[in-house]
């Protein structure tokens, strides 16, 4: 500052914030792309393998009886499984299209295509998540209006890993939101 209070030139240019490159930042939003996509990958691959692998016997007085639980009982639970899988491949299939844009950040049309599809599969897979987690909730609860009964005070291990396997699916619905902003964020800086 000059003597008097008149501002120099120099101090204003030294007050402006320095602007961050569109490409830097557009580069920066390709990687934590990447890196989000691994996640959920991994997320739906363990639901899937975790409800898939979910069975448990239970024995009976007489030895030849016996109950058991099984994914493969409850279509809702298959429903979880397939819409998991799908999902997994479809981020592992999107992986080379995600690491283009960290290449080549100027991609305007294959990042519209992966917002488009990352919404589909957010669909598919939050489907898949809500309809297990109903009938996890009834396993848990029951319902005595209808007379089920909860059948988790008998088959632990199974519920344990029904209940477990939603964890991942709801981390990837997540992922995939964040995903879908962050594909958003890039197009919009162009």
């Amino acid at each position: 500052m000059k003597a008097g209070g008149a501002v120099d030139a120099t101090d204003k240019e030294a007050s402006k914030p320095i602007p961050i490159p569109k490409v830097r930042v557009s580069r920066v939003l390709s990687v934590l792309d990447f890196t989000l996509r691994v996640v959920a990958a991994l997320g739906t691959l363990a639901s899937a393998i975790a409800m898939g692998a979910s069975r448990e016997t239970l024995p009976f007085v007489a030895q030849f009886v016996r109950f058991r639980a099984r994914y493969k009982d409850l279509p809702t639970l298959m429903f979880f499984v397939i819409a998991n899988s799908i999902v997994c491949v479809y981020l592992v299939l999107s992986l080379p299209l995600s690491f283009v844009h960290i290449i080549w950040t100027a991609a305007k049309t294959s990042r519209i295509v992966l917002i488009v599809s990352d919404t589909v599969m957010m669909g598919l897979l939050t489907a898949g998540a809500s309809a297990a987690t109903a009938i996890v909730y009834l396993a848990h609860y029951g319902n005595s209006s209808t007379n089920w009964f909860a059948f988790c005070q008998q088959f632990n291990s199974f519920c344990g890993r029904i209940s477990g396997s939603l964890i991942g699916s709801f981390v990837a619905i997540t992922v995939l939101v964040l995903l879908i902003i962050i594909q958003s964020v890039a197009i919009s800086r162009r």
